[in-house]
């Protein structure tokens, strides 16, 4: 682990965390093990949240920290990953009348890292949308994102849309904002995740 490389992200030094991921990939540092680096990080920054010391800038920098650091990476890590099978597919998104993406983008990078092809619809997607990914995919697992309590109801639209277009057996996972297990029942998905990790224990779950 390159303990430099997790403060630098902790600390939200941008350009030191960009350079550092630069100079590891140069000096031949895997690419698993920089994401690994990534992945602690983010769990630090994720506590302080809970805890008070960290805010939503703070989240929405680390996450942008986060993006950067994987478009330094990722060129290697296909490289190095060619020809492994994934272990499923998973259909991603922020659904209808929501906007927040950093969440989302922070899943679908988590997701991608441990083996999963994603397909990140974006946000605001309406829940043809998601039957549409899903019928061309052939994904077995759908990811609803949503921050604001107006999501409830699209998520619960898309959910039932998957099952009216026939694809019931399609594993639905929900997260962000103020979801519990009350939503999930009111939504009517398979289960929720309280981080992107809980996300990527579903779906190893779920393939």
């Amino acid at each position: 682990m390159s303990e430099e490389l997790v403060k630098a992200i902790v600390e939200m030094r941008e350009q030191d965390a960009l350079q550092l991921t630069r100079d590891l990939l140069d000096g031949g540092s895997s690419p698993l093990d920089i994401l690994d680096d990534c992945r602690a990080a983010m769990e630090v920054v994720g506590r302080r949240f809970e805890t008070g010391e960290a805010f939503i800038p703070e989240l929405i920098l680390a996450g942008e920290m986060l993006k950067q650091i994987s478009e330094l990476i990722k060129p290697r890590l296909e490289a190095e990953t060619v020809g492994e099978e994934k272990l499923g597919t998973v259909v991603l998104g922020t659904v209808e009348g929501d906007i927040h993406d950093i969440a989302k983008d922070i899943v679908g990078f988590m997701l991608d890292i441990n083996g999963f092809k994603v397909i990140d619809l974006g946000v605001d997607v309406p829940p043809a949308r998601f039957v549409e990914a899903v019928r061309e995919s052939g994904a077995k697992i759908v990811a609803l994102s949503g921050f604001l309590t107006l999501a409830y109801d699209p998520m619960k639209a898309t959910v039932a849309a998957l099952k009216e277009a026939g694809f019931a057996d399609v594993k639905v996972m929900i997260g962000g904002g103020q979801i519990d297990d009350h939503i999930c029942e009111y939504t009517g998905a398979d289960a929720w995740g309280r981080d992107a990790m809980a996300a990527v224990n579903l779906a190893r779950q779920w393939s």
